[in-house]
């Protein structure tokens, strides 16, 4: 089965997995505050449905539109925009009937359970597979840096001994914490032996991510070329997979790091580089055009297999609730803190749709990287849902919070337009998230 298929079979199964969970957490406290629930859906079910069975009160089905799920609550001012219901007086076992601190239980129900479903997915995750990581001389032949971080002092191939002061859990986490943490200074090991602790701005990350490199730090490996990108710069300039690369713009390419520093720092023009290269014996020179992400299109793979050590820590039950916990809180935070990027004109191109989750998932199974990747998921949904949005979970507690602080609720009239524009701007959101996926895939053939 090819990588997309596999993908897109994890992508659906996490889906339907985490809205049915979603669901439930409006759907339980509904119930238990003895709210109708009208319907109960699994995607939405636009003119039709592919099955759906009435059980009681409830009609539960699978819609044909995997865009999401939700649950019809009776007297509540939601995407089905209800008007006639509303209309009428207000019947006890109606959303609109019941006290604001229940309402508001209700509405925080799928939030809550996204929260601890990530929470309780990764405790698992910890306790069957423990946790890898990779420490100083695991890392064979260090780091390859960009040029904003050798302007600080960083040096190609060095070594990470400390992190504010203390040693990192994974020494291959150094890059994410220099974007999402506030990482004030970073002792490393030169190639030369000496010891240097670099003092950092409290901006590192944004200046990493306006300089276009958001990788600003990776771990190195000798290389040889395993395959060139077809229709790309470099099949059409003749390179062949067998040659193997020797020089970028007069710079020695030695570890597959170097690649992108020469590209962007040793380039011809902004659109050429000079690669010298070697075929049968031969060195030979030419003249690249560059994509416009100033790649040349090729797949490199490591000569070395010891360029990388991982280690395994296993973890008791006990000990993985704890971890568990604590991995789940950083993934928030860091999606929180990386959230920020995306008000910027280069962080909104980078904005994606389902394509983008999709390719979050590996090209093979592994159920260690999907549940994973589902755990991750869900904390994203959680954050997403709460943002104060009409029409998403965190619109209607925004309602809801103003209602219990001034003591009365918003007019149903105003309730109508606030949704109204709240589902417009999430389609926009949809639209613009989902075309930069599009544009991104078909970019590859401009």
């Amino acid at each position: 089965m090819s990588p997309f298929f596999i993908k897109a079979i994890q992508l659906l199964l996490s889906l339907s997995f985490l809205i049915v969970l979603h669901e439930l957490g409006h759907f339980i406290p509904a119930k238990l505050f003895k709210t109708r629930v009208e319907k109960f859906y699994l995607f939405f079910d636009v003119k039709y449905s592919l099955f759906k069975k009435k059980i009681g009160d409830t009609v539960y089905g699978i819609g044909w539109l995997p865009l999401g799920g939700y649950v019809k609550i009776s007297g509540m001012i939601d995407e089905s925009m209800d008007k006639e219901q509303m209309a009428g007086p207000p019947q006890p076992w109606e959303f609109r009937s019941k006290p604001a601190w229940q309402r508001l239980i209700i509405m925080v129900g799928g939030v809550t359970v996204n929260i601890i479903l990530g929470v309780l997915i990764y405790i698992c995750i910890i306790f069957t597979w423990g946790q890898n990581y990779s420490k100083g001389n695991d890392i064979k032949y260090g780091f390859g840096v960009t040029k904003t971080l050798e302007n600080y002092g960083f040096q190609q191939g060095d070594k990470l001994i400390t992190v504010n002061g203390e040693e990192m859990f994974d020494d291959m986490d150094i890059g994410r914490y220099l974007m999402v943490r506030e990482v004030k200074s970073v002792t490393v090991k030169h190639p030369n032996g000496e010891t240097q602790t670099i003092q950092l701005p409290e901006d590192i990350g944004s200046e990493i991510f306006k300089s276009g490199q958001t990788n600003a730090i990776t771990f190195r490996y000798p290389f040889k070329l395993d395959s060139i990108t077809e229709g790309g710069p470099a099949e059409k300039a003749g390179l062949l997979k067998t040659d193997k690369i020797l020089k970028i713009g007069g710079m020695p390419i030695n570890y597959q790091t170097d690649f992108a520093y020469a590209l962007n720092n040793h380039r011809k023009n902004d659109s050429t580089a000079v690669i010298t290269y070697e075929r049968n014996g031969i060195a030979k020179e030419l003249d690249l055009v560059l994509d416009k992400d100033k790649k040349i299109g090729v797949i490199m793979v490591s000569t070395d297999k010891e360029a990388l050590k991982l280690n395994n820590v296993d973890y008791s039950f006990g000990a993985s609730i704890s971890e568990g916990l604590n991995f789940g809180y950083w993934t928030l935070h860091d999606y929180i803190a990386q959230f920020k990027y995306v008000f910027t004109k280069e962080g909104a191109t980078q904005v994606g749709g389902f394509g983008a989750i999709g390719n979050l998932f590996p090209p093979v199974w592994d159920w260690a990287a999907f549940w994973s990747t589902t755990a991750f998921i869900s904390i994203i949904l959680a954050f997403m849902n709460i943002l104060p949005i009409p029409a998403l979970d965190g619109g209607h507690v925004m309602f809801l919070l103003y209602e219990i602080i001034a003591g009365r609720k918003p007019n149903d009239k105003f309730m109508e337009y606030a949704q109204l524009v709240g589902f417009i701007i999430l389609i926009a959101l949809l639209l613009f998230a989902n075309g930069n996926d599009i544009y991104r895939a078909i970019s590859k053939y401009f």
